[in-house]
């Protein structure tokens, strides 16, 4: 197996130059993007095949990436409880469950814009009649199957967390050599 190894200097400078992919079927992500504009991060618009977020470090030769690297992490976002309640209807759970699929050997997170998100799990504050018990059942029934996790987030802070974690897993394959 080939492994890179990069020096921190290295390491740093290649960092610099992270681009977020964001799905080209993304919408209302307008706060997302004024946070990376507001932090100089590079965005790139593409179709993903899963999650709605990724990374990929553009081809550089001084730095010595001859080509784009897309790094296998995903980030899925959804605005609401409600919006989770609506993906799991009878006639939408198989799009969402498939996204779900695709997404089983990578790295995959589930945002949920409400921090207080779990807690309206619990006591039934959505606008399914899913049953809280019924939801929070199926929702650790696919994050067991599917190997992802569920973060609850309050919006303003959902810009920060996607470039940070993009970030620091991209941190990690450079200094682990993994590319």
């Amino acid at each position: 197996m080939i492994r890179f190894h990069y020096t921190d200097k290295e390491i740093n400078n290649i960092l610099k130059t992270l681009t977020i992919v964001i799905d080209t079927r993304e919408k209302q992500n307008q706060h997302i993007r004024d946070y990376l504009v507001q932090k100089d991060v590079p965005v790139k618009i593409q179709k993903l095949d899963t999650g709605d977020y990724g990374c990929m470090i553009p081809k550089n030769e001084e730095l010595g990436i001859p080509r784009d690297i897309y790094l296998d992490r995903r980030i899925e976002r959804k605005m609401s409880i409600d919006e989770i309640t609506g993906n799991l209807q009878k006639d939408t759970q198989t799009r969402f469950e498939n996204e779900l699929i695709r997404s089983k050997d990578i790295p995959f997170t589930l945002i949920v814009e409400d921090s207080h998100g779990y807690e309206k799990i619990l006591t039934g504050d959505y606008k399914s009649r899913y049953n809280p018990k019924a939801l929070l059942g199926r929702l650790n029934t696919f994050k067991a199957r599917y190997d992802f996790e569920i973060v609850y987030l309050d919006k303003k802070f959902v810009g920060n967390w996607i470039y940070h974690v993009l970030y620091y897993h991209a941190n990690h394959y450079l200094k682990t050599g993994a590319f």
